[in-house]
């Protein structure tokens, strides 16, 4: 049998690893190559084989079909049994087709599972990956993982890419590196890129979503600015205390033209109260101006006024979390200077929650990765409110 894969593909079966990722964009034959070689694979020996994904309705949802056009492409469907739920091989190899969520139970109760295909991971949960992971437990078996990384906090990127394991095998393959790349395909990638760049850069060449669907500011802002603001101009502050594993986050802003500017912090994790005072005067006159805090922690607020600090508590009340979205997403854009990584993290991180089951996105922002667009809220609290926007209040 004389069958090729793209150039970059072959360390796939050439290399033995625990875990398999093969990551990138559109066209590239990440999906159709695997489904070839699991294909071949199975007819050669007996495997048990596990294709997921988070949520499957039916098994039309799955990779079913793609596995059975690679059988008839190769012309071994003479060696393979197929029905519409299964696939099972002349060698007693079995095709088993799960969507995890809601399916924690029969996931956790599979046995000698060879190799398990990941697709699409992309949209698998971090509570998905929990299970499944440690189901995979066959000495020698392996896990490969297929997908377009939309961010990288992603639990699938995080996992597999970013906290990868010395052995593991990471490959990224874009359209260029698939040899039977379509013209139809080709066209349509050239248009995207010509008229959505930022759309071409995700779905084509495999690059991290610059502003994902669901985050909350989306095209407000931008990081890794340098800039240094007038000595003449008002500072507004504010500080959400750090509970657990949450971090302390201050921030110093100031606005200039519409725009707001964050230019000073002090964020981190695990910050003890006797080093607070500490904390927070490593931004710059962080004494001289109000510190709108979280009312939460009143005690807090106590040890701090009573050192010196002109702070207050945070009003909050129904509906202050929106209000305070929509106010800083009032102005026309907000930078971030390049030395506030906090404010970067939880700025490109800060989402609103999706529907379980049709993946929707909700308007209900997601209590994480919003520490400082939280003391963001407190530090214009006063502003927030009412019908007035804040340049009304500063130039009426």
């Amino acid at each position: 049998m004389n069958v090729t894969f793209p150039a970059k593909f072959y360390p796939f079966f050439n290399r033995k690893a625990r875990r398999k990722i093969i990551k990138g964009g559109r066209g590239s034959a990440k999906s159709h190559s695997i489904a070839k070689l699991l294909i071949i694979l199975t007819s050669r020996q007996k495997l048990r084989v596990l294709c997921c994904r988070e949520l499957q309705g039916s098994i039309k949802d799955s990779v079913h079909k793609l596995l059975c056009d690679k059988i008839h492409e190769l012309g071994l469907t003479k060696y393979f049994h197929i029905t519409e739920h299964s696939i099972k091989s002349w060698t007693g190899s079995e095709f088993i087709f799960k969507g995890l969520r809601n399916n924690y139970n029969e996931i956790k109760s599979l046995e000698g599972i060879d190799i398990c295909w990941l697709e699409e991971g992309e949209g698998v949960t971090q509570e998905s990956l929990d299970v499944l992971i440690p189901t995979i437990r066959k000495p020698g078996s392996e896990i490969w993982v297929s997908f377009n990384p939309e961010t990288e906090k992603s639990p699938c990127n995080m996992t597999f890419v970013i906290n990868a394991a010395p052995d593991d095998l990471i490959i990224e393959m874009n359209w260029r590196d698939n040899p039977w790349f379509p013209e139809v395909l080709r066209k349509e990638k050239d248009w995207c890129k010509l008229t959505d760049p930022e759309k071409y850069d995700w779905i084509w060449e495999g690059k991290y979503k610059l502003y994902a669907e669901d985050l909350i500011f989306k095209g407000k802002f931008e990081v890794d600015c340098e800039f240094t603001g007038p000595a003449d101009v008002q500072r507004f502050q504010g500080l959400d205390f750090g509970f657990a594993n949450d971090p302390m986050s201050f921030h110093q802003y100031y606005i200039h033209d519409e725009c707001l500017y964050i230019e000073f912090e002090a964020y981190g994790r695990g910050v003890e109260i006797d080093e607070w005072e500490s904390f927070l005067d490593s931004v710059p006159n962080a004494r001289k101006w109000k510190i709108t805090a979280d009312s939460e922690r009143p005690d807090g607020i106590s040890h701090l006024a009573n050192r010196g600090f002109h702070i207050e508590g945070a009003k909050k009340g129904a509906g202050s979390v929106e209000d305070g979205i929509a106010f800083l997403k009032g102005f026309r854009k907000i930078y971030i200077h390049s030395r506030c990584k906090g404010a970067k993290e939880d700025f490109e991180n800060y989402r609103y929650k999706r529907d379980r089951v049709t993946n929707q996105i909700l308007p209900i922002p997601l209590d994480k990765s919003n520490h400082a667009c939280d003391d963001a809220r407190y530090a214009f609290e006063d502003y927030s409110k009412g019908s007035l926007s804040i340049f009304d209040v500063l130039h009426p």
